[in-house]
């Protein structure tokens, strides 16, 4: 067997995931797990629903306070949780 063909197995993946349009459900997952990490624990337990709907990520919040403070920093918010995710994923946050 030769190896003249041969390439990295992650650059594989990743081809296969564009050509099946699996690569976005995929970086959504991701940044919807990342939220805990992202925000801390303690954020964290104010949240009650995440989704990503059009690019733009849904949080509903059980605390209006946090919720205040949060929209105040829903760009940093998205730069971060897109720069954890290492992709273009959401484009704004929407705090309900």
């Amino acid at each position: 067997m030769k190896k003249r063909d041969a390439q990295p197995i992650g650059k594989l993946i990743r081809q296969y995931l564009r050509t099946e349009c699996l690569e976005s459900p995929l970086n959504e997952r991701r940044l919807l797990n990342a939220w805990n990490e992202v925000m801390g624990p303690v954020i964290a337990g104010y949240t009650r629903e995440l989704f990503i709907k059009n690019q733009v990520l849904f949080v509903h919040l059980s605390s209006a306070a946090l919720r205040q403070e949060l929209m105040m920093e829903r760009k940093r918010l998205v730069e971060r949780l897109n720069g954890h995710v290492g992709a273009q994923v959401i484009t704004d946050v929407v705090l309900r």
